[in-house]
Order: C-alpha cells, then structure tokens, then sequence
C-alpha cells in the first residue's frame, strides 16, 4: 500500500449507508463517510473531482444495473463499493445471487479504477438484526474473497468495537450517527494509506450509566412505531425508501463541499 498517496477523483457506489444517512446538516441533506472522505482526499489534490452514486434502499441488483456501469465509465482513480446488505434483511434472500450479482460488480469495476476499496459493514449490536447476521457474515466472506482475488482494499467495519456500539447509531437503528459516519471516514482514509488522524477509531466507547427500564421501554415503542414497522411494511410490500430518488451527486465534479 502506498503511503500518503494523492488520488485525484473518488466515486462512491452503494445504498444509504453511502448516502450518508442519519448524518444529517441543517439544510436537510445528508453527509456521510464519503462525502467526509472526499473532502480530506480534496484538500490533498486540487482540482480533485467526487461523484455519490448512492440512493437509499438499493438492492445489490439494482446498484448493479444503475450504478455499476456509470461509474465504471467515469475513470475514477478511487471507487467504493458497498452493497447487498439491504438484500440480507430482506424477508426473502437469496445469497448465492446475491453474491453473484457482488462478484459482478467487482469484476467491472476493479479493472476501471486504480483502486477498488470494498468494506465488511458495521453491524450494531441488538434483537432485530441477530436473526440476519448469519447472511451479513456470509456476505462479508464474499468480500473478502473478491478483495483478495482482484486486488481490492477491505475495510473492516464489522469487527471494530466502537461501531458496533448503540450509541454510534441513529433513533432507527439501521444508519451510524455523525460520529459513525466520521469513524468510518477515518477507517477509509486509513486503509488508502494515509497517515492516521484518529488512531482510535475503532476502539470501544467510554462506559457511561445504561437507560433506566422506563427510558429504553419508550425508546423501544417510538423505534417501533416511527421506524421498525414502517421498515417492515416496505419489505413485506417490496417498495424502497429510495424509491423515485436520483443519486446524491450523479457527476464526477470538482468537489466542493463540508469540511473535515
């Protein structure tokens, strides 16, 4: 791995995660690890350009189908790709084409880039997602497989403790905090080669006192009503929260953007 190299263009490909949900600034748009990660790669190379093909609720077909080939075509010298696991918690999954349709993503735009980097999601701890993380871990064997076999960088987010804390994620449980989305920047950053800004990253979170019964029971009722249900009614249904929804920033421009 090269140290501190300059990269002049990254394109992020992926599903909310990418997008930068629940990292939201006061204007109502989203911010996320990526575009936090183009900002820092922005402030080492002028003129460099960025590209968010990303949309909420993409399944690993449809990124394939809409988002794969506009990035492969764009020449980028960094290309993320993180998708599939909105396919895991899907009522109904298909692995074996799901991690087809991985492995045909990688192959069209490992040789498109200079550097393919693909990343083992965070996983937050709790009830709802442990009858799905045997098909998230399933996923992430494929990635690993796929990083070694075209060259691409693994980002390992699932094993870090400090990510799989509740405290890292959203009221909906299913997307980081701003702070999420900041250690996950830096874990990128890292694994491109770059000297730390944050060596701790990854590291468990400071203990502090656990909710009272009566807070986590309301907590656990609001999560329910206003996102858990209305999360299980679009599976159940077959619609997307992406639905009708453009890619977050569809051209490879110079970036202009948040600070770091």
């Amino acid at each position: 791995m090269q140290t501190n190299p300059t990269h002049t263009s990254l394109v992020a490909v992926g599903d909310s995660f990418t997008e930068g949900m629940s990292d939201l600034l006061p204007d109502g748009t989203y911010r996320g690890w990526a575009d936090l990660l183009a900002a820092r790669m922005a402030a080492r190379a002028p003129g460099f350009r960025y590209a968010n093909l990303a949309v909420r609720g993409k399944l690993i077909g449809q990124i394939v189908e809409e988002q794969v080939p506009v990035a492969a075509a764009m020449g980028a010298d960094v290309i993320t790709l993180v998708g599939g696991l909105n396919d895991t918690l899907r009522p109904k999954c298909d692995m074996g084409r799901v991690k087809g349709l991985l492995t045909e993503a990688v192959e069209q735009l490992a040789p498109s880039c200079k550097q393919l980097v693909l990343m083992r999601s965070p996983g937050r701890r709790g009830p709802v997602l442990e009858r799905f993380r045997p098909r998230m871990e399933e996923l992430f064997v494929c990635v690993e497989e796929l990083g070694a076999r075209h060259g691409a960088l693994v980002v390992d987010l699932y094993d870090a403790p400090s990510l799989s804390d509740p405290r890292m994620w959203d009221v909906d449980r299913l997307h980081l905090t701003a702070e999420g989305h900041r250690r996950v920047a830096e874990a990128v950053w890292q694994t491109l080669g770059h000297d730390p800004e944050d060596l701790e990253w990854h590291a468990p979170m400071a203990a502090t006192p656990p909710p009272g019964w009566t807070a986590r029971r309301v907590a656990d009722a609001r999560f329910a009503r206003q996102h858990l249900l209305p999360w299980i009614a679009r599976r159940l249904t077959g619609r997307s929260s992406g639905d009708g929804l453009p890619p977050k920033r569809p051209d490879l421009l110079p970036y202009e953007g948040p600070t770091v």
